[in-house]
């Protein structure tokens, strides 16, 4: 009687996606950071770009910092989130090919988007913790890439500080969720083969996601460059609000969707033609193997 083989999270299947997930959000990533880091500069209320568009606030960073400002620590964020975005797609992929295809929906997608992002946020937070501190201009800065950063934080202000926005993040889990579980839908429901049809479920998707979550953001943001006590999520979300009202929690969600949505929508177009492309060429292989034999 011949055993029925037993399936795992270890394929290749689960390793192309992954590391098709990493490259694409890199590349995707290095196309927008002047976008993101006029994000940043907003949810921290920096007023010199508060109260300006994105374009004009890109300029005004030009003019005043010069150009290479836009891309101060770009090179561990991007580091960061392609080791992100592989743990994410990883542990999406690998769950989901546990199980039968019939069984398949937009509730296993959104459950196992919610566990991916929490695997996610509990295993990266660190390196993102020590992101936002490079990012921002701090001349008393005594570090300048992710491992001495991991170091220097964990011995002069304790570990437990690089989990600092933990519980925003965990809470803001809701966005990939959402995210994952509309593009797969839409994917189901659409005959998708173009290039540019990726690209519009992409940023589609995207941007539900990011406005329904985007308060949580700008905590997360604020909590990861706290030294010292932590205001709660609520807490802080409570303080903006009766700081500078609703309008405080949506600072700089003009830049992020310019950012977030193009970035996500190139991301899952590039992902989408390298699994293809990996997909096919592995298909090919065992084609020929096949006929050798």
């Amino acid at each position: 009687m011949s055993k029925v083989p037993q399936k795992t999270i270890f394929t290749y299947e689960t390793m192309v996606h992954a590391t098709a997930g990493a490259a694409a959000s890199i590349i995707a990533m290095s196309s927008v950071y002047p976008l993101d880091m006029i994000k940043f500069k907003k949810q921290l209320e920096d007023k010199e770009v508060t109260e300006k568009s994105t374009f004009d606030a890109v300029m005004h960073v030009i003019n005043t910092e010069g150009i290479e400002s836009l891309y101060r620590g770009i090179s561990p964020v991007v580091q960061t989130l392609g080791v992100s975005t592989f743990v994410y797609f990883y542990t999406f992929h690998g769950f989901k090919s546990l199980i039968p295809k019939e069984m398949i929906s937009s509730r296993t997608d959104l459950l196992l988007s919610i566990f991916a992002g929490v695997v996610n946020v509990l295993t990266t937070n660190p390196l993102w913790v020590v992101n936002n501190r490079l990012k921002r201009k701090d001349e008393d800065l005594q570090f300048t890439g992710l491992l001495d950063g991991l170091v220097h934080i964990a011995t002069t202000e304790g570990i437990s500080t690089l989990w600092n926005g933990v519980m925003p993040s965990l809470l803001l889990v809701s966005n990939p969720a959402i995210h994952f579980t509309i593009y797969e839908a839409l994917k189901r429901r659409v005959n998708v083969k173009t290039a540019t049809a990726f690209f519009l479920l992409g940023a589609i998707s995207k941007t539900v996601a990011t406005v329904l979550t985007y308060p949580l953001q700008v905590a997360q943001t604020r909590q990861r460059l706290m030294k010292g006590p932590r205001l709660s999520t609520a807490a802080l979300l409570l303080m903006l609000l009766k700081k500078d009202g609703p309008g405080a929690l949506f600072k700089g969600l003009e830049s992020k969707l310019w950012q977030t949505v193009f970035a996500t929508a190139l991301m899952f177009t590039t992902y989408e033609k390298i699994t293809h492309f990996v997909f096919q060429l592995l298909l090919g292989a065992s084609k020929r193997k096949a006929l050798s034999k």
